[in-house]
């Protein structure tokens, strides 16, 4: 049975956010960011070349669909249609138990591209959950979950008031990156609690900001040197992620 055309305009459908909330799920497309998903998050839809299919026979989906090159293409978000596009449910939004970790906080990170890239690093250094303001990028958006680059799979992404999150965790530290916050190579730096990255122009809002208990900064080199105004904020996580990681 070939790709629909309704099937096509569904999956089109789920580059709006409305449309994602409503049916609960988003798409993933390329081989390696499904083949990643399928253990961890329910395929409504797998869309797929003959040879997908035939090279990965133990996929499981609700309904599986042979599709040509020209049918993906009618569907894709990307420049060059993959060999596979899926539809996924999406995850639940129950919190887990933070206590005794380190976890990441984004408030008002509006890029999608670079929370995809945020939740890749998040990956890399072991940081399982990132909990994110209401007005940050949606993580399902197709340019997100694509720059995830399949980190998707192991990092949770929570949307809640961050206000709320950080008054019933007192008792842990709050790391806040700022232009003229402490060093961080000088700091120390604890090994479980949040660290909030802000957005990208407008830094961390000011009522997030009375909760934040250390202040850290990312120092140029050298220091006297006129440079650049700030670091993208995805570069700047990694930094610091990196950081926290080697003091472990």
């Amino acid at each position: 049975m070939p790709l629909s055309k309704n099937k096509i305009k569904y999956i089109q459908s789920l580059k709006d956010k409305k449309n994602r909330t409503e049916h609960k799920t988003f798409v993933a497309e390329g081989a390696k960011l499904i083949i990643d998903l399928l253990p961890v998050c329910k395929c409504q839809f797998l869309a797929a070349t003959p040879e997908f299919l035939k090279a990965n026979t133990q996929i499981k989906a609700e309904e599986i669909v042979e599709a040509s090159e020209d049918e993906l293409k009618k569907a894709t978000f990307l420049k060059t249609p993959p060999q596979a596009i899926a539809v996924f449910y999406q995850f639940d939004n129950i919190l887990p138990d933070i206590q005794n970790e380190l976890s990441l906080i984004l408030d008002g990170i509006q890029n999608p591209g670079n929370l995809g890239t945020i939740v890749r690093i998040a990956d890399w250094f072991g940081f399982e959950h990132i909990y994110c303001s209401s007005d940050t990028a949606d993580i399902y958006n197709p340019k997100t979950v694509q720059a995830t680059m399949g980190a998707l799979a192991r990092v949770r992404v929570y949307y809640l008031d961050l206000t709320d999150l950080l008054s019933n965790h007192k008792d842990l530290p709050v790391y806040g990156t700022f232009l003229n916050g402490y060093n961080i190579y000088q700091e120390k730096l604890a090994t479980k609690g949040f660290i909030i990255m802000g957005n990208e122009g407008n830094g961390i809002r000011p009522e997030l900001e009375k909760i934040v208990s250390h202040r850290i900064s990312i120092p140029n080199y050298p220091t006297e040197r006129e440079t650049v105004e700030s670091l993208n904020v995805a570069v700047s996580t990694a930094i610091i992620c990196s950081e926290f990681r080697r003091r472990m």
